[in-house]
């Protein structure tokens, strides 16, 4: 599985602005709307916000891979975001998430969705990926560091 199959630049949002888990996650899945996917946003952030109930994704070392799953959703889709200052996302060591990939599929996708998930938290265990990702200065920079750690992984 490639991330990169089912991310695209425009998914990247290379300063969240949002402070709270709510409002990243709406910021992060309205991304989608720029690319031309059609769904609805409400339904897609509140599936999300079903899912955290479940046990944060939060998942420590200032990563969240916020996750879920919708009716209407065509194809599988990947946002990412970061955030410099970090927020309150529930993370299993307490500390703020900084770096955030979203990942939503179809309902009837659950391999795809679980090797999508693996691989992103594969990418993620390489503490300089992550560095390289919070140091990145522009979208084009973090789409670059994001494609070549998909092809090397």
């Amino acid at each position: 599985m490639k991330v990169t199959d089912i991310f695209r630049k425009e998914y990247i949002v290379e300063g969240l602005k949002s402070k709270s888990k709510r409002d990243v996650l709406a910021e992060l899945s309205g991304v989608f709307l720029q690319g031309g996917v059609k769904y609805s946003h409400e339904e897609m952030v509140n599936t999300l916000l079903e899912r955290e109930k479940l046990g944060s994704t939060g998942i420590g070392d200032g990563i969240a891979i916020p996750h879920g799953k919708l009716a209407n959703l065509e194809e599988l889709i990947v946002s990412f975001g970061r955030s410099k200052e970090g927020v309150e996302f529930d993370a299993m060591d307490g500390r703020p998430a900084h770096i955030f990939f979203l990942l939503m599929a179809p309902e009837d996708t659950t391999g795809k969705h679980l090797k999508a998930l693996a691989k992103i938290s594969k990418m993620l265990k390489d503490s300089s990926f992550r560095k390289k990702l919070l140091e990145a200065k522009s979208k084009d920079e973090l789409y670059g560091i994001i494609t070549e750690k998909d092809d090397s992984c």
